[in-house]
């Protein structure tokens, strides 16, 4: 976990994953009746 090189694509990687956590989550409070 030391270094740019390492530590930059781990937070973009971690950015990209909690953006589809919260799209997931929303998708799930605006559309329950999908589930």
């Amino acid at each position: 976990m030391n270094g740019i090189a390492t530590g930059l694509p781990a937070n973009i990687v971690a950015g990209v994953l909690a953006l589809l956590v919260l799209g997931y989550l929303f998708a799930v409070l605006l559309r329950p009746d999908r589930f």
